[in-house]
């Protein structure tokens, strides 16, 4: 039986409530993920309330709010699918792991999960989502915005995608994905956010890796690659690439940490890849003998540069399936594996103790971005379940 496509909400933050609203609520939620580090509070505490505010203008009841109630009983249930609260002011575009739905005022325990315009401003809100996490999918970007939420399909206009101009009318939508794309997976939290909080995340990763983003779009990879690479992949990028830029001038810093980011960023794509097609390989091609056992790798999550090397090369049955089974397969099969070694051979003492010079750094920049020819990252948006 086919289930049916999980549904999710979009909704706009007004800048004439706070002049920075996705700012404030992210303050709460790191306050509370530093609380939480500290030993003060349970885990189950971090989270915050965002509010649907309620217009003084509005005449009529709160759009779809049954529909809104039904997404909330079903987020109660022990097998609850992960659920999206995507947020935007146009420019940028926020995605929330939704956890709750209160539907009226908020109890008045829950003030500190808050920020505290909703109580200066006297604001109603027809209801609140509770966001365990939130995730920052475009900053400062309108067109990548747009192009964003052209992912998801607008319930109530005949599954077409969700469109800024004439759509964003009886907010919040409601909206499935046709992709079915999760952002909180906690296996993927652990390996890539090394188990902070995605909020978290990009808060160390600062604005500025969003401008290199846009550089790397627009003046080097092109806005098809960028788009075929996923969001984690291209933030690990973007990072490597502006701490490049800031150090390239310098000859005694030690460029590990730029390595590190794009070798991260390789290792997120090639398991994304893997995940998507594996299911479509026959069972018997995905069993490989990783240290020394032999396993189903559909039911492995996360492998590194050298597992993934191992994996996808040294086993000849799934490599003859993953070059017949992708788009750029023979690429992937054949050409992927050597890279994925050699840079892990690099990468690793990096990683642990040995300082990585300029030179190496830009070597491995270079080729990985396609600096001067067709690069590795481009590769690999290239490449796809058939």
């Amino acid at each position: 039986m086919t289930r049916a496509p999980v549904r999710h909400l979009v909704s706009v933050w007004n800048p004439s409530y706070a002049k920075n609203a996705m700012e404030e609520h992210l303050a709460v939620l790191l306050d509370l993920a530093k609380r939480h580090d500290a030993e003060e509070i349970a885990f189950e505490e971090v989270y915050v309330w965002w509010g649907k505010v309620r217009s003084p203008n509005r005449q009529t009841p709160q759009a779809h709010a049954d529909e809104i109630r039904e997404i909330g009983r079903a987020l109660e249930s022990d097998d609850a699918p992960e659920t999206h609260l995507y947020l935007t002011d146009y420019r940028s575009l926020y995605v929330g792991e939704l956890a709750n739905v209160h539907d009226g005022d908020l109890p008045e325990r829950e003030r500190s999960h808050t920020p505290g315009y909703y109580r200066t401003e006297g604001l109603k809100c027809d209801f609140w989502f509770r966001l365990h996490d939130v995730r920052r999918l475009v900053h400062d970007d309108l067109p990548a915005v747009v192009e964003a939420l052209k992912e998801l399909r607008n319930v109530h206009y005949n599954d077409r995608p969700v469109s800024l101009y004439g759509g964003m009318v009886d907010l919040p939508l409601i909206v499935h994905r046709t992709d079915g794309a999760r952002f909180f997976d906690p296996d993927d939290r652990d390996a890539l956010a090394d188990g902070a909080l995605w909020a978290e995340f990009d808060a160390e990763a600062g604005t500025g890796v969003a401008a290199i983003a846009r550089s790397l779009r627009d003046d080097l990879l092109g806005e098809a690659a960028w788009a075929g690479l996923d969001i984690a992949a291209r933030t690990f990028i973007a990072t490597g690439e502006k701490l490049f830029r800031e150090h390239r001038g310098d000859p005694a810093f030690d460029f590990a940490p730029v390595l590190g980011s794009f070798a991260k960023a390789m290792e997120v794509q090639v398991n994304v890849i893997l995940a998507k097609v594996l299911p479509k390989v026959k069972p018997a091609a995905r069993l490989v003998n990783l240290d020394g056992r032999t396993v189903d790798l559909v039911s492995v999550r996360g492998l590194s540069l050298g597992a993934l090397a191992q994996a996808i090369g040294g086993e000849r049955t799934l490599n003859e399936a993953l070059a017949s089974a992708l788009t750029n397969g023979s690429w992937f099969a054949g050409q992927l594996p050597a890279i994925l070694d050699e840079l892990r051979s690099v990468r690793n003492p990096g990683a642990h103790a040995s300082r990585i010079d300029r030179q190496t750094a830009l070597r491995w920049r270079n080729r990985l971005l396609g600096v001067g020819s067709i690069g590795d990252f481009v590769e690999l948006a290239r490449t796809r379940p058939r």
